[in-house]
């Protein structure tokens, strides 16, 4: 399994629930500081961080996304 943070930047209120909607997915929520939102995910493959990263920053308002990955 492949883990990531993905910080999300975006003046929307909601995106964090909104990013708790998607697929793989498994928590989120509101942060304060240079970014609004985190979202935590858990996928098979890295490529699957880019499709929902990629799905992350088609959101309207989402400005710009950082994503973190787990090393082991």
């Amino acid at each position: 399994m492949v883990k990531a943070v993905i910080l999300v930047k975006s003046p929307k209120k909601l995106i964090a629930a909104k990013l708790g909607k998607m697929n793989f997915i498994y928590n989120s929520f509101p942060v304060s500081g240079q970014f609004d939102a985190v979202a935590f995910v858990e996928v098979k493959s890295l490529s699957e961080i880019r499709e929902i990263t990629t799905k992350i920053q088609m959101i309207p308002g989402v400005e710009r996304t950082e994503t973190m990955m787990e090393i082991q």
